[in-house]
């Protein structure tokens, strides 16, 4: 019985006309974004600013009534992981939360 002999084979690399992907910048933050939602008063929101990130009624007042008013606001900032976190703790009080990288 013959057996079939197979030698390594060279292959020609191209060049990709697409983009490599590019891994975010380390040195720009990250938000948290909590967006408007149709469901959470804005009492409600105000209280889970204050609860969980600790801010003055005044800060956690303000950033509602940006919520509120231009459907958004970011309301932490720091590395990815720690954003991460928040976002998962905002979803835990029902609130609709993002996280983006600074720009």
């Amino acid at each position: 019985m013959g057996g079939v002999s197979v030698a390594p084979m060279e292959t020609e690399q191209t060049e990709s006309s697409e983009a490599p992907f590019e891994a975010p910048a380390p040195d720009i933050p990250w938000v948290t974004l909590v967006h408007n939602d149709p469901v959470n008063l804005m009492s409600y929101v105000t209280y889970v600013f204050q609860a969980y990130f600790g801010y003055s009624k005044d800060k956690a007042k303000a950033l509602m009534l940006d919520v509120h008013h231009k459907g958004r606001a970011a309301v932490s900032s720091g590395s990815r992981e720690e954003m991460e976190r928040d976002v998962q703790a905002l979803h835990g009080y029902g609130l609709w939360a993002t996280l983006t990288q600074d720009r």
